[in-house]
């Protein structure tokens, strides 16, 4: 019975002890994560990080943790290296109305003087002064200057005639079949490995004029790579060499409200792997290739509303198991040479199954090429439906050759209730018939 009685009484005395550890989910309260919180960098004035670089937007960047906001206030940052973002479900917040400029420094080049082999933190170069520590470098040879044969890693330290660099490389660079050679270029502003990350109200500048080109794999001027449900928002790429933003490996990445141009390359270029894209109100313009070049294996993706013009080859290109896509909304104009191409694939490698509704493809071409659509073998389920598909200019001023042309080989498209009509040579053609 007393056993019973002091039982009962620890219990009452315990309960508002119970009570509050309850209340605080079981952990004390220093265990508790930090709420979140904004790291801001300026170039002037009170914020956490004063600088007007990438070292200071760097130093910031790393002082963030998942659900912190970085705040990068207005002016020009001189970008000598990439602005890596590591960390996930952070957002990049530049300075609204175009006031936040990240522009790329002049570019530099020197060639290999001995082999850089695949896995090595060692580069013997010819003119090591042309570098800094901190700065961002690519490694190519004649072999390996495309696609994801070119190694994009960062100078560590400085020794003699020998930049050690971070990461290794990621392919042999042989000077005895080829010329090698080490240049600063990197993506500019880039989310890599990451999840739930924005970038917002930012301009991002390549300083095209002053620089080498960049495959869009491993850079744009905006870039994503190994990226889940990231957002870029109200951002400005334009004037790199190479693409304006690109995405690769990844799921489920939005454009929203983008403007790209100027670029050597590609406007909007996701890639590699990239299903559910959504690229959404964004004008890609201006640019040396295509406005939007759908790569490899981007599926069930959603392009709407975009406006798509004066692009220097294809508005719209569709190629390597790029299926199942959805274009809607869109204005393709004025590009050199078709509004949408599908490339040229085998069976099993086409972009099948793709929807173009209510678009308006319109006074595309140039010097007697290009037409509103262009297949090539060997896609097919395509539907073109609604769309306003014309050349809507006069005279010698109509370029855009044939509304519709299917080559020979080229799988089936529905064509309904579309208004076709000012095409120089015609309407459709179908060269399987």
């Amino acid at each position: 019975m007393n056993a019973t009685f002091h039982c009962a009484c620890g219990l009452a005395a315990l309960l508002p002890v119970l009570i509050a550890v309850a209340c605080c989910g079981g952990a004390p309260r220093g265990d508790k994560a930090a709420a979140p919180r904004t790291v801001a960098v300026a170039q002037s004035g009170q914020a956490d990080v004063l600088g007007s670089d990438s070292k200071a937007l760097q130093q910031a960047a790393d002082m963030l943790k998942p659900g912190d906001t970085l705040s990068i206030g207005p002016g020009t940052y001189l970008m000598e290296n990439a602005l890596y973002i590591r960390v996930s479900d952070v957002v990049v917040r530049g300075a609204a109305g175009g006031k936040t400029i990240l522009f790329k420094g002049p570019g530099v080049k020197s060639l290999l003087v001995d082999d850089a082999g695949y896995g090595i933190s060692d580069l013997a170069v010819a003119e090591p002064e042309k570098f800094k520590v901190g700065m961002g470098v690519s490694v190519l040879d004649n072999n390996n200057q495309d696609g994801w044969a070119v190694s994009v890693t960062t100078v560590a330290a400085i020794d003699g005639d020998t930049l050690r660099i971070d990461p290794m490389t990621l392919r042999d660079y042989d000077i005895e079949t080829g010329e090698g050679w080490v240049q600063n270029t990197f993506p500019i502003l880039a989310g890599i490995d990451v999840s739930g990350v924005t970038f917002e109200d930012i301009v991002v500048d390549g300083n095209r004029g002053e620089n080498f080109y960049m495959n869009g794999c491993r850079g744009g001027a905006i870039y994503l790579y190994l990226a889940k449900d990231c957002l870029i928002k109200n951002c400005v790429a334009r004037n790199f060499n190479g693409d304006g933003i690109s995405f690769q490996i990844t799921e489920r990445v939005k454009v929203l409200g983008c403007e790209t141009y100027g670029m050597s390359g590609l406007g909007l270029h996701p890639g590699t792997g990239s299903p559910y894209a959504e690229i959404r109100d964004c004008h890609t313009h201006d640019n040396d290739q295509d406005g939007l070049f759908l790569c490899w294996r981007v599926k069930h993706g959603v392009f709407a509303d975009n406006l798509i013009e004066n692009n220097h080859r294809h508005g719209i290109s569709v190629g390597h198991k790029d299926s199942d896509n959805l274009f809607t909304g869109n204005t393709v104009r004025g590009n050199r040479v078709h509004g949408v191409y599908f490339r040229s694939e085998t069976y099993k490698n086409s972009g099948h199954r793709c929807v173009f509704r209510g678009n308006t493809v319109m006074d595309n071409g140039s010097a007697g090429e290009g037409c509103g659509f262009y297949l090539e073998p060997f896609a097919e389920g395509i539907v073109i439906e609604n769309n306003k598909i014309a050349d809507t200019r006069s005279g010698a001023e109509r370029t855009q050759r044939y509304g519709v042309y299917r080559a020979r080989g080229a799988g089936k498209v529905a064509l309904t209730g579309n208004e076709i009509q000012g095409n120089i040579e015609g309407d459709y053609l179908d060269e399987n018939k």
